[in-house]
């Protein structure tokens, strides 16, 4: 299957999905999520067990193979407070400026947003000026802040906009988060990794199945629909990424010995596969990715991937159908559809070996 070239190709990247299906609140532990078993090879839902759950991992997979995780940290990102005029306002902090002070961010209020607006955003019991000194026509504004304070000291947990309450509560605050996460920089979560618990990764241990790190800052384009000049060009929004040296190694180990390199979630996945030199070889690096996994770019270095379900249309989508293809991708949503399965962040998830 060739890459998508229109919006007419990723429309096909759709489907319809029942709102109570959307997660509202993680279950009460981590790794009780539902797992559903994809086989790679052509794609079919494996049923003999309707009943896995991510906490069955260390039974489904094998000794010896490689569970790849993104230690990205979520910023307290989103800010709320008030114009100086008057008037509700929300930002999300997408990361600092490199060339400029301030921070980029997208800004959410009611009238036009222009150079010079001054903000009170609110939070932690603290209080943070801010204004608009730049406009970005694509990617938001910057904002400065005054008063010597950073903004993830006033900031929330930055959930994403389906999840449908006022604010976070204080179980957002842990769930939000993957118990590994160890590098901030994130706007949003590496939602496969939040199944894991400290007792599951000991298990994992325990039955012989390796781990290793990388990191990539979920950045704008998780918030961003794909666009028509995405797909012209062939390529997505930037986030930076690192894989350390002792990754490449733990893959060339697991290679040797006949192991599956696994993917936690599709950010690790394209870490991976932008450092990729050859069919299951990486090299170290870091640095900033904008790839664009599809059919028609099939992952070199990744033999199965953990994955929740994602959104229609989306970029995760179509990296998930490079994979297993998009017929077979739509047909196994349309089977999590019927059999109720839970949808995005606290959602569940798909395993693909």
């Amino acid at each position: 299957m060739s890459a998508p070239q229109t919006p007419e190709d990723w429309a096909q990247y759709t489907f319809d999905l029942p709102d109570q299906l959307i997660a509202q609140q993680p279950l009460m532990r981590r790794d009780e999520a539902r797992l559903m078993r994809v086989a790679r090879g052509n794609g079919s839902v494996i049923g003999s067990e309707p009943s896995w759950r991510v906490r069955d991992l260390p039974r489904i997979l094998r000794e010896g193979d490689l569970l790849v995780m993104n230690q990205t940290r979520v910023l307290r990102a989103r800010l709320r407070g008030r114009k100086i005029t008057g008037g509700a306002a929300e930002a999300l902090i997408l990361r600092p400026e490199e060339q400029q002070p301030g921070y980029r961010a997208l800004v959410r209020t009611n009238g036009r947003l222009r150079e010079g607006l001054e903000f009170i955003f609110e939070g932690r019991g603290q209080s943070l000026p801010a204004r608009i000194t730049t406009l970005h026509p694509e990617d938001g504004v910057t904002l400065e802040f005054e008063g010597g304070l950073s903004p993830y000291e006033v900031g929330e947990a930055p959930l994403p906009p389906y999840i449908r309450r006022s604010s976070p509560d204080a179980q957002d605050e842990e769930r939000y988060q993957t118990v590994y996460a160890t590098t901030p920089g994130a706007v949003a979560a590496p939602t496969a990794g939040l199944h894991f618990t400290p007792d599951l990764l000991t298990r994992l241990d325990h039955a012989g199945i390796d781990r290793a790190h990388v990191v990539l800052h979920v950045g704008l384009g998780t918030f961003r629909p794909l666009r028509p000049e995405d797909l012209a060009r062939d390529r997505l929004h930037q986030e930076w990424f690192d894989l350390p040296e002792s990754t490449a190694t733990a893959i060339d180990r697991t290679r040797s010995r006949g192991g599956r390199v696994i993917a936690v979630g599709t950010t690790s996945t394209r870490v991976l596969e932008t450092q990729a030199t050859g069919p299951g070889q990486v090299t170290p690096g870091q640095g900033y990715t904008d790839l664009f996994l599809h059919p028609g770019r099939p992952p070199q270095v990744v033999d199965g991937l953990l994955t929740n379900f994602h959104l229609p249309g989306s970029s995760l989508l179509m990296l998930v159908a490079s994979l297993i293809g998009r017929d077979a991708l739509l047909e196994a949503y349309r089977q999590a559809i019927e059999s109720h399965y839970r949808f995005y962040s606290y959602g569940d998830a798909m395993l693909i070996l």
